[in-house]
């Protein structure tokens, strides 16, 4: 027997020597399916119980959630090629895999060939032009506000693709509510095979189909564009540019980058901010130092990207909010292989998920996990809890919200009607 069988005998005898790890009982077939639907929230909350890593059913598939920010670390960063990309869309057989061929969902050599190209769009130089275009965007929709504007669907669309989607904008909007919609862990449609045409299924169809016509309208468009070297956002990069080995995006691909950016920047964005809206209302005193902040650092000018080093305390007021309301709950994985974390067994093709929401609010890591923690704010806290980082927004919309925030607080409190995305 050679040496590498030797191994491989050995990992086998460990690994059937490991338990799975424990967690809630669910019921035949579906497991615990119907208790998430019931109370997602509360379901994570009861499943932490267990400990760090816990075991679950949904619609018919083991999942191991991962709740210690270290476990999170390890699968995501120290041995990512354990897992592979997972798509909410394969629960219950279902189709519904939203832009498979960009680089969310793509893996290996295409993910890093993608990944390389879409670099070249956020060098230094062109995030401080994006950061221009924001302070603009934000002004304008500061000067004539009504509520239920899309300010981040806007800026994405002039910042990344040069486009004024003022008439494209329902598709973008309508698309996001379905896919939410169709996602909804609180949904039976959820857990649906994709062929079972439920209402939820049928609106996702529809509101899908319409948004990919408009991705592709607008590519052909910019296609057609005489200028279209001359250009430096996005759309045109991937349109005119080759990677080191004369890669070049397929037509599916680049509707599925076009796809991945409109939808996830816009949802996201607007979940950021309007939560952080929330926050702000619920905790005045942070209110009244951001605003302090503000007056200090801008007076009555609107900013501009070199300001950012200088606003300290409203990046670590976003921090607290992402870290609090993350817009990304959760990261999904795969398991490729049988993997061994925090001394438990995950099989060869389980679900794995680290919600952050959860890594970032333990009580065992945080003394007030539930809350915004100004007076950590005030010492300098980053957004980190140990080990997890969370990612700050920087906030180049100040104008926008210096104008409805810090204005009369009262009238504020009152509107109820945070900004929408």
């Amino acid at each position: 027997m050679t040496a590498a069988s030797d191994e491989e005998l050995d990992a086998s005898e460990r690994t059937e020597r490991i338990d799975t790890p424990p967690g809630p009982n669910g019921w035949p077939l579906v497991g615990n399916t119907f208790q998430l639907a019931r109370d997602p929230l509360g379901f994570f909350d009861r499943l932490a119980t267990h400990g760090d890593v816990a075991q679950y059913t949904l619609g018919g598939m083991p999942s191991a959630a991962v709740l210690h920010p270290d476990y999170a670390e390890q699968l995501l960063v120290t041995n990512w090629e354990s897992v592979g990309k997972f798509q909410l869309g394969e629960f219950g057989g279902s189709t519904n895999h939203f832009a498979p061929e960009g680089v969310l969902f793509s893996e290996g050599e295409q993910w890093r060939k993608q990944r390389t190209m879409l670099q070249n769009a956020f060098t230094l130089d062109r995030i401080e032009r994006y950061g221009e275009t924001m302070v603009d965007v934000a002004t304008e929709h500061a000067a004539s506000w009504n509520n239920g504007e899309e300010v981040a669907l806007d800026v994405l669309a002039r910042t990344l693709f040069d486009l004024d989607i003022e008439s494209r904008g329902k598709a973008v909007t309508d698309v996001a509510r379905a896919v939410n919609d169709r996602s909804d862990p609180r949904k039976l449609s959820m857990y649906l095979p994709s062929w079972v045409p439920t209402p939820t299924q049928r609106r996702y169809e529809r509101t899908m189909a319409d948004f990919e016509a408009v991705i592709d309208d607008v590519i052909a468009e910019r296609r057609g564009s005489e200028n279209l070297t001359e250009r430096d956002d996005l759309l045109s990069l991937l349109l005119v540019g080759k990677g080191p080995t004369g890669y070049r995006h397929s037509d599916e691909e680049l509707r599925d980058q076009l796809l991945t950016f409109l939808f996830a920047g816009h949802e996201t964005t607007s979940l950021s901010l309007t939560y952080t809206t929330l926050l702000l209302a619920r905790y005045p005193n942070v209110h009244e130092r951001l605003h302090e902040e503000w007056n200090d650092v801008l007076g009555d000018s609107d900013p501009v990207p070199s300001d950012l080093p200088n606003l300290e305390y409203a990046d670590r007021v976003l921090s607290e909010s992402l870290r609090l309301y993350p817009p990304a709950f959760a990261v999904f994985r795969e398991a490729a292989g049988d993997i061994e974390i925090g001394g438990y067994l995950v099989p060869k093709g389980n679900g794995n998920h680290d919600p952050a929401v959860q890594a970032a609010s333990r009580p065992a890591l945080l003394r007030r996990p539930g809350g915004l923690r100004s007076r950590s704010m005030d010492r300098g806290f980053r957004g980190r809890v140990a080990g997890l980082r969370v990612l700050s927004v920087r906030w180049c919309t100040t104008p926008l919200y210096r104008d409805a925030l810090c204005g009369d607080r009262t009238e504020t409190r009152r509107a109820g009607s945070p900004a929408q995305g």
